[in-house]
């Protein structure tokens, strides 16, 4: 079918985390682009399956471990990457996130380092710090209009006795890159090197532009594979974050028992929700052609920016964007005060991002704008953000509200 992205949907009222809990002081009639969930229609056999299983009436204890479940996630990865997945390492958790949370405390002790990559997903942080473990930062390297990593200074990090493995962001959110075969065998080579192990995060893979291909760690090492763990989920390929179902893949058979005794012995986590049981088997076998339509979609609306970026803001520049549907612009060129951007953007444009300085200091200047949106609203964004940047260029920010709004998550 035919599929029509270009209607919004009005997601108020419904609880809706980016549209119902917007950052504090942003105006009502903020255009919501921060939270990385989409604003376009699911996969119709999503919704067809999810009524079907509705009308059966009962929602109860319901098992991740089935062979229809696993056959269409492991099947999904071998069309699409060819990548074979034993089912005997596929694991639930309810999210990426939860599932690095549990890792960390697996694999590590309190103290330990763990290595990221800024400017990275901000919950890195967030989840390394909070189970009392030391975020220990190899920056990526802008280089023109990409970036790219710092071999040099990761095989530092890996080098240090109480660093003890790295999360590796790929694709990576929010800078869009997609890293080449050569880069993730470079990567594997230093870990291999001083034998740490490294998770992948690797929830944007589906989400590549038209030209570039993700290519799975554990497919590209498989013998290195019992140091990683691949970490995957439909919740951002068909807009099913809600769901909370995500797929982890453990290889080592060691990892898969601290894995076992951690997650299902100590939290008692071992069923998943039956409604995200079932929008996965609908969307791993039936949504292929709806995945096709929204990437283009996608696509088309980051052509669009880049597009009136070079026409109307000259001095800001789009980083280029290979995979996910999160631009990331570089807005230093207009204002490089990161507290002043944020009351810009957010005050004077009326424009809900994710600022940058979030993801590290690194990011501070630059806006991550989902644009997984209707095209008017992608385009009511940029002409609000052009006409807020020539009202700035030529007043400044009144007093008052350039100390309005502190630098905060």
């Amino acid at each position: 079918m035919k599929y029509d992205f270009d209607k919004p949907i009005d997601r108020t009222g419904t609880h809706s985390v980016k549209c119902d809990a917007m950052p504090s002081g942003v105006p009502q009639d903020a255009l919501s682009l921060w939270v990385a969930d989409m604003d376009l229609p699911c996969a119709q056999p999503i919704l067809d399956a999810l009524h079907q299983r509705i009308d059966r009436k009962i929602f109860g204890y319901t098992l991740y471990e089935n062979d229809e479940l696993k056959d269409a996630v492991t099947g999904w990865y071998q069309r699409h990457f060819g990548w074979i997945i034993d089912k005997s390492d596929l694991f639930y958790s309810p999210g990426v996130v939860p599932a690095i949370a549990f890792l960390i405390n697996c694999l590590t002790e309190e103290a330990d380092g763990i290595i990221i990559q800024r400017p990275v997903y901000y919950p890195f942080t967030d989840t390394i710090e909070a189970n009392s473990r030391k975020v220990v930062n190899s920056p990526l390297l802008r280089s023109g209009n990409t970036y790219v990593m710092d071999f040099a200074d990761l095989d530092e990090k890996f080098a240090e006795e109480k660093n003890k493995g790295m999360i590796l962001c790929s694709p990576h959110n929010p800078v869009g890159r997609v890293w080449t075969e050569d880069e993730l065998c470079k990567v594997v080579e230093i870990a291999k090197k001083y034998d740490k192990w490294i998770i992948s995060d690797e929830i944007h893979s589906d989400l590549t532009r038209s030209n570039i291909v993700h290519t799975p760690l554990l497919k590209l090492a498989p013998e290195y594979s019992h140091r990683i763990i691949a970490c995957t989920a439909p919740s951002k390929t068909f807009n099913l974050a809600g769901i909370q179902f995500s797929n982890i893949i453990i290889p080592n058979k060691e990892y898969q028992e601290k894995w076992n005794h951690f997650v299902s012995n100590r939290f008692s986590l071992g069923f998943c929700n039956p409604f995200g049981l079932t929008a996965i088997l609908a969307a791993y076998t039936q949504g292929d052609d709806w995945l096709t339509q929204v990437k283009a979609y996608i696509d088309s609306n980051i052509q669009y920016i880049e597009a009136f970026v070079a026409e109307h803001l000259p001095k800001a520049q789009v980083i280029d964007c290979q995979a996910t549907y999160l631009v990331w612009i570089d807005l230093r060129g207009y204002c490089s005060d990161a507290k002043q951007l944020k009351t810009l953007m957010q005050k004077e444009a009326g424009l809900a991002f994710d600022e940058g300085y979030i993801f590290g200091e690194e990011g501070a200047g630059y806006e991550r704008i989902n644009v997984a949106a209707p095209r008017c609203i992608i385009e009511e964004c940029m002409n609000r953000m052009k006409n807020a940047i020539e009202h700035y260029e030529k007043t400044g920010l009144p007093d008052p509200i350039k100390k309005k709004l502190p630098l905060h998550k």
